[in-house]
């Protein structure tokens, strides 16, 4: 999984047939980084085109969510909203994991990968300005379980 990741945040658009576009002028795809229980990490994978997955440092991953209505829509919201983070974000071609008690938001940029970095008690209780790309990653997560629950996965 953490080879999948890897691809994900180094593969440039170009190399996958995407483009800017009037609703993707900046970003194409965002890595959000969790921290798990008993020290491994989450990760969600969400593209502009609906492609989802959640990777995991241990053994679990959910791939193909793009086959999916809900999921699909959820990650390109989540893609979306990415968009308006883009300018605060900080220029990167370092990817380690977040530590313990943060969340880390990898938006794919047509320019090179951004990274944010923020405090998951500040997101979830909404003091940070940037409550509202963990709240779009967090629709994407309910889906894919939503959908990882029907199927009896």
């Amino acid at each position: 999984m953490r080879e999948l990741r890897t691809t994900m945040l180094t593969t440039p658009a170009s190399k996958m047939g995407i483009e800017p576009s009037k609703v993707y002028p900046k970003v194409f795809g965002i890595v959000m980084d969790m921290p798990l229980s008993g020290g491994h990490t989450s990760t969600v994978v969400s593209m502009c085109d609906g492609h989802t997955s959640l990777y995991t440092t241990s053994t679990f991953g959910v791939l193909g969510g793009i086959g999916h209505e809900s999921v699909r829509t959820a990650s390109t919201n989540f893609v979306k909203a990415a968009q308006s983070y883009y300018d605060e974000a900080t220029a990167t071609a370092d990817y380690p994991y977040p530590v313990s008690d943060h969340v880390r938001f990898y938006l794919l940029g047509f320019d090179g990968v951004r990274v944010i970095d923020a405090e998951i008690a500040s997101v979830e209780d909404r003091t940070d300005k940037r409550s509202g790309i963990w709240a779009a990653g967090q629709r994407v997560l309910t889906e894919l379980r939503r959908v990882a629950e029907k199927s009896g996965k």
